[in-house]
């Protein structure tokens, strides 16, 4: 089974950038899917991003981020980025990017849905400091 390794996490002010990254190894159909979720202290986990592979993929992002994060594929698909432009503390949290197949990252509805995906990393900290 794939493993996913994070890495990039942080402390920062706000208005600050950082970038993740998440790593599938190996890379395989199964982690064409990649989202990347957060979570709060004393709050549910909440969907962040998602991209998948092919020539059809686009991105999705949550409202809250729409604008601020950017979610990318190397060309080596193996790894995928979150770039976090004007973070804000309400950005803080633990995140986690997780893997599935490429349907799961067929629509809106797919890629909000932990339970599509099998894999996950082991969460990297963000802290962003007002």
């Amino acid at each position: 089974q794939a493993e996913l390794v994070e890495s990039g996490g942080g402390s920062v002010q706000a208005g600050g950038s950082l970038r993740l990254s998440c790593s599938a190894s190996p890379s395989s159909a199964d982690t064409a899917c990649t989202s990347w979720f957060r979570q709060a202290p004393g709050k549910e986990r909440e969907w962040v991003a998602a991209l998948g592979t092919g020539d059809g993929r686009r991105p999705y992002y949550a409202d809250s981020v729409t604008g601020r994060f950017t979610i990318s594929r190397e060309s080596s698909d193996n790894t995928v980025t979150l770039t976090m432009n004007n973070l804000k503390p309400e950005d803080t949290a633990t995140y986690y990017c997780a893997a599935a197949r490429d349907w799961a990252c067929g629509n809106w509805y797919f890629v909000k849905k932990e339970g599509n995906f099998a894999v996950w990393g082991q969460g990297t900290q963000v802290t962003v400091s007002s």
